[in-house]
């Protein structure tokens, strides 16, 4: 269908506030310094034998002052509401309940956490019952569940309650949408932000998420589908055939904002996002993921960008073979160096676009790719000053998505 003459062209949608948690530590600074010195912060022993990536220590009070609120929230809510406050507050809008009333909220985050002690016991009760050849029936499970799970534990479970202790925390009350579905809701959910931003269907809106990747039912989860890395640390890209991911404990927001509207209450930008894009593949192959990100590259015009100051900011997650299919995807693009995220922080499904978007953001406008990871062959030096990054999610069952963040001119001194 053409478009109407009349039709507003698309606004530029700035990143005018990043609130990110890893453990790498908190906010743009601690994460930057810990890139440019290549630290990784992995733990094979708490959990072993699989490795995750978990947060340091954290005062929560600093985001989340009321210890109530706090009480009624799991780890991985208070990790997002605190990195909901952290891009609030470097967006300038704490504070300021005129914008934040208007202010729209997208979160993308995985289910709660379950009761431990509740399904130990329940386990427990299994194994007696078979060694007295007394097996236990669906029946009793239930009446176990029924009656020892508290009432609001599936509540507790979904993202929208995140969002809400967001909105109750910090006073974001414009409108509420969240995603659930490992990487391709965290990418859609950016996406959508700046659709309807561009679309001038919203001029701000607060979008990421979080996830706690201490959990012993997460890692049972993924074990359970052969997805984990066991033993011992190494680089997405140097993870063998069998390949494998280590969870890590991150939240991650953003402001994106209309740049008229940032203009007009004197906001200074990270940098421009330029587009998101998504899509899911069938997966039939090696070559669908391939194919899949090729029409993504072309649809965000990054074929066309000057490639000697443009980077790649990669979400793989060193699970494969989608790993091994993104790797061959961006070996096809020719010399771009690439920096694979969850060599440094691990990998946080929903959460890892969101913040990559705002690790892309952080080097572009300082106008400097962080260094390669040492140890792999996948990653060279940039010598020539960074313009632009492409970010790009590949989920390590489904969801493929790209984004592009663009320098600004004069927005060094931003945040």
């Amino acid at each position: 269908m053409p478009e109407r003459a009349d039709a507003a062209p698309p606004r530029d949608i700035w990143i005018t506030g990043i609130g990110i948690l890893s453990s790498l530590g908190e906010g743009p600074e601690a994460h930057l310094a810990a890139l440019e010195q290549n630290a990784v912060h992995a733990d094979a022993a708490t959990f072993a034998p699989f490795v995750i990536h978990p947060l340091p220590a954290v005062d929560f009070d600093k985001q989340i002052p009321k210890k109530g609120d706090q009480r009624q929230m799991e780890p991985w809510q208070r990790i997002g509401v605190y990195a909901a406050g952290l891009a609030l507050e470097s967006a300038g809008l704490k504070g300021q309940p005129d914008i934040l009333s208007r202010t729209d909220m997208i979160v993308a985050a995985t289910g709660g956490e379950r009761d431990i002690a509740v399904d130990d016991a329940i386990m427990a009760e299994l194994a007696a019952g078979q060694a007295d050849d007394k097996a236990i029936d669906d029946k009793a499970i239930n009446e176990r569940l029924m009656t020892d799970l508290r009432p609001t534990l599936f509540l507790a479970q979904l993202p929208n309650l995140l969002a809400g202790n967001i909105s109750i925390v910090h006073g974001v009350t414009g409108s509420s949408r969240t995603f659930m579905g490992e990487e391709a809701a965290g990418i859609d959910a950016v996406r959508l932000a700046h659709a309807r931003i561009a679309a001038g269907q919203s001029d701000i809106a607060l979008v990421g998420g979080s996830y706690n990747a201490a959990r012993k039912d997460m890692l049972m989860l993924y074990e359970f589908g052969g997805f984990n890395l066991k033993d011992r640390f190494a680089p997405v890209w140097e993870r063998g055939p069998a390949g494998g991911l280590a969870l890590g404990s991150m939240g991650a927001f953003l402001v994106l904002e209309a740049a008229d509207h940032a203009r007009a209450r004197g906001a200074a930008p990270f940098a421009k996002l330029t587009a998101v894009v998504s899509d899911r593949s069938r997966r039939g192959s090696p070559d669908d993921v391939q194919q899949t990100l090729s029409r993504l590259w072309d649809r965000i015009g990054a074929a066309a960008a000057d490639e000697s100051r443009t980077a790649v900011i990669s979400g793989a997650t060193g699970a494969e073979p989608a790993t091994a299919a993104e790797h061959a995807f961006l070996q096809q693009r020719g010399s771009l160096p690439v920096r694979a995220t969850g060599s440094r922080i691990g990998h946080g499904f929903e959460t890892q676009f969101p913040m990559n978007v705002a690790l892309a953001a952080l080097a572009v406008r300082q106008g400097r790719l962080f260094p390669a990871t040492p140890g792999t062959g996948a990653e060279a030096e940039m010598p020539a000053p960074l313009a632009r990054a492409v970010v790009t999610g590949v989920g390590h069952w489904r969801g493929e998505g790209l984004a592009l963040v663009e320098r600004i001119e004069g927005a060094a001194d931003a945040g």
